[in-house]
């Protein structure tokens, strides 16, 4: 088993399909989804490739979390198809792929349990619920390292603050040997210079080729952080390159016409 976290690129054989062609990471094709008959998302085409660094934006109840449970596999589609790796979003079972951050994530925040035994959980998919061996154990001691927060490896969970919990959640990811980390809005509650810290993390995760998709309210953190950034409001008003997304008419049409204020304060 590999010491090294392996974020694949696009010539690995774990992204490409049958026939040997390169297939996105994710994969979305004029997907529609409603709770009732009235639309949450609309008409999505989406693809991302491996190592990209997306981030999805929108105004609140824009249909953002409905995209993730979506390609995550969550939700099925009413009209239209999600993929993840190649595979139907709601038949894909390589849990060990995919790396979720939720924005309060989950109960084990709240339970007295140790950042090491949250990280051991990464382990999971590859062992199941049996007994670690001593490189699983080096696999979890490298995540905790790996986001800084070794000193902190035998804490609870319920004394971190919400920045250091979040570092926690995205080691138990990288124990997994995710290919892909999804947060969805992962800075919420968290204080300014721990924000910093997070995408300094997220940065150097995706420098190491992870792929990073992201739901997040600060518009700013995204122009200076993500490549590419696609804007919701139940449907797409826009997906290109980060740095065209602030002088885009995009903007103001998703968000409203106050909308540019929201780039420099921080969302």
């Amino acid at each position: 088993m590999s010491m090294r976290f392996h974020h694949r690129d696009n010539t690995d054989e774990a992204t490409t399909d049958s026939d040997g062609n390169g297939s996105p990471v994710v994969e979305l094709a004029d997907v529609s989804f409603g709770y009732t008959s009235t639309p949450v998302v609309e008409d999505i085409s989406v693809s991302i490739d491996a190592g990209e660094y997306v981030a999805v934006v929108g105004p609140n109840g824009s249909g953002k979390s409905t995209l993730m449970q979506l390609l995550l596999g969550l939700l099925e589609p009413d009209t239209g198809t999600a993929e993840l790796f190649g595979v139907d979003a709601t038949a894909f079972d390589d849990g060990a792929r995919v790396g979720y951050v939720a924005q309060r994530s989950g109960a084990s925040q709240e339970m007295p349990i140790t950042v090491r035994e949250v990280v051991k959980m990464g382990r999971f998919p590859h062992v199941g619920f049996g007994r670690l061996s001593a490189v699983d154990w080096r696999i979890v001691d490298r995540a905790i390292d790996t986001v800084g927060m070794t000193a902190f490896a035998d804490r609870r969970i319920t004394q971190l603050s919400g920045g250091q919990r979040q570092r926690a959640f995205i080691a138990r990811a990288l124990a997994g040997e995710a290919d892909l980390l999804v947060l969805d809005e992962p800075t919420v509650g968290v204080d300014t210079e721990s924000v910093d810290a997070f995408y300094g993390l997220l940065d150097s995760l995706h420098a190491e080729g992870i792929t990073v998709l992201l739901i997040e309210h600060d518009l700013q953190a995204v122009t200076k952080h993500a490549e590419r950034v696609i804007c919701l409001n139940r449907e797409i008003y826009f997906d290109g390159p980060s740095t065209e997304f602030t002088d885009s008419a995009a903007l103001a049409r998703a968000f409203g016409t106050g909308a540019q204020s929201l780039t420099g304060g921080g969302g």
